[in-house]
């Protein structure tokens, strides 16, 4: 399969996962609003989905896929599943001594995860009884991950793709089915967290059997593979998790700001994690396994032509997307999820965060990209240095303009730390001549930016023309849902005519099944 039609398989079912999303949010909008019971879950939330980026999508799968892809390629299949099976013990049994570990410590893990929570008794006590209830999802999606890790090594992507679906289905049904017999929605939510896992884990232990790949359990077992993986695995928490940290960061430092920072940036971050779910996650996913195996079947040539592919697609989706974003943050926000206890002092404090987050758009997505020239080469290392270096940024930036902007300190922290990260990748794979731009890619750079840029200025007159912040909810949606269209079409006509791309070319690719 082409990296193209890979990659747009990805896209589609994260697509889905998102626009459910989006519905699950605003429905937590309309239930909790930003305040502190919102603030609450959203930090109980994110607890384990952090520890989850890392250990399982995060670092585990850095060092796993490689190592997989080299066993199919050399050694075969059955070694291939008798080190998946190993892996797997192993991770179980670390995440789930965590678990363990984390659940009685919580109290005091919410002082650093949330230090201003402690002002406030009452919301300090709901964040840490709703973070046990949602941190053994930890445990259950890092075992999903080694799996969906497994299908996408065997360019099997669709299960893995949508399994964040099924976490979108249960949270909505927790609100609708739960909410009745929980102290209160927030505790509705979280037991929905718990239950999407078993149910996820479900359904990738069925797509693994379907694909002739059942991982049989067996007792942990350390061999040479495994010390490999868990040698290479620990500066990847750093590499690639290093965005999951700064938001971490950002949710520590945001609960001394005002109660509803936290929210404000979960609600911006929701809306900017669309792109970057839809395109950067799907590219980087495929890129790894389909860089991992082109490397260890020595074809560096067509590596290479992976690699920028990867960036062009990239920048394709991205610059118009963040310079969307940036221009319409706060009539966004407010078509999204200002109703009930969501207002307008909401929509504006989360729509100029939304702004300031589509600033870093283009470089989350390219740290997605460039990260697997790294991991695919079985190099750990570099991306911890990088990570650490701009983690240290972003504190040092956030410590400086919080006192002044507050909430959008934090977020302009974030987004300038996140582009020190791409470029340091970028500059390190091209000094070590593993990422060399080829004429294509010099050739149409340019020309997106321009084709975005020419659709941005066309929205910004757009909307001061159209839009009101108090106009009925069905004309805001329909002025809205025309914004978007135009701005495609106008944007697409642009890329077409001045070369930033090739329609022609793309369905053709799309068409186009192949060995990647």
């Amino acid at each position: 399969m082409s990296l193209v039609r890979s990659i747009a398989t990805v896209s589609g079912f994260t697509l889905l996962s998102r626009l459910l999303g989006f519905t699950r949010d605003i429905m937590i909008a309309g239930m909790l609003g930003a305040g502190g019971m919102a603030d609450a879950f959203f930090v109980a939330f994110k607890f384990p989905n952090l520890f989850r980026r890392l250990f399982g999508e995060g670092a585990f799968n850095a060092a796993f896929v490689p190592l997989l892809a080299g066993d199919i390629e050399k050694r075969g299949m059955d070694a291939a599943r008798e080190f998946a099976a190993r892996a797997m013990s192993m991770l179980v049994l670390i995440t789930a001594f965590l678990v363990a570990i984390i659940e009685i410590i919580m109290p005091w893990a919410m002082h650093v995860f949330a230090p201003g929570f402690a002002e406030n008794p009452e919301k300090f006590a709901l964040a840490v009884e709703l973070s046990r209830i949602t941190f053994p999802y930890l445990a259950l999606i890092s075992a999903v991950a080694l799996m969906s890790g497994v299908l996408n090594t065997l360019h099997r992507y669709a299960a893995a793709a949508g399994a964040p679906i099924i976490l979108n289905i249960c949270l909505i049904g927790a609100m609708l089915g739960l909410t009745p017999m929980t102290e209160t929605p927030a505790h509705a939510l979280s037991w929905g967290v718990a239950l999407a896992g078993v149910a996820q884990f479900i359904c990738l232990v069925i797509a693994c059997k379907r694909a002739g790949f059942a991982i049989k359990w067996q007792l942990p077992r350390i061999d040479d593979r495994v010390k490999l993986l868990g040698k290479r695995m620990i500066p990847g928490m750093i590499g690639a998790g290093v965005y999951q940290l700064n938001l971490l960061i950002d949710t520590m430092l945001a609960s001394l700001v005002a109660d509803g920072a936290v929210s404000w940036l979960y609600y911006a971050d929701r809306v900017h994690q669309l792109p970057l779910g839809v395109i950067g996650i799907a590219i980087g996913t495929t890129l790894l396994p389909t860089l991992s195996r082109q490397l260890q079947g020595s074809d560096p040539k067509t590596a290479m032509y992976s690699q920028n592919r990867g960036i062009e697609i990239a920048l394709l989706l991205t610059l118009p997307s963040a310079i969307a974003l940036g221009v319409m943050g706060v009539p966004i926000i407010n078509v999204l999820f200002e109703r009930g206890a969501f207002g307008a002092s909401e929509t504006l404090k989360t729509g100029m965060a939304l702004t300031i987050f589509s600033f870093g758009l283009p470089a989350s997505v390219l740290v997605k990209v460039l990260a697997p020239g790294f991991f695919a080469r079985e190099d750990t290392k570099t991306p911890v240095r990088i990570g650490i270096t701009a983690m240290m940024i972003n504190i040092v930036l956030i410590v400086a303009l919080m006192p002044t902007f507050g909430h959008l300190g934090i977020a302009a922290a974030t987004s300038t730390s996140v582009w020190i990260n791409a470029g340091a990748l970028a500059w390190i794979l091209h000094k070590r001549g593993d990422l060399v731009f080829d004429d294509r890619l010099k050739r149409r750079m340019p020309r997106i930016l321009l084709c975005s840029v020419l659709m941005g200025a066309a929205l910004w007159f757009a909307i001061d023309l159209l839009w009101q912040n108090d106009a009925l909810s069905i004309t805001r949606i329909f002025t809205m849902a025309g914004l978007v269209c135009g701005g495609l079409l106008i944007y697409g006509v642009a890329a077409q005519l001045l070369g930033a791309t090739s329609f022609a070319e793309l369905k053709t690719t799309l068409k186009r099944r192949k060995t990647a």
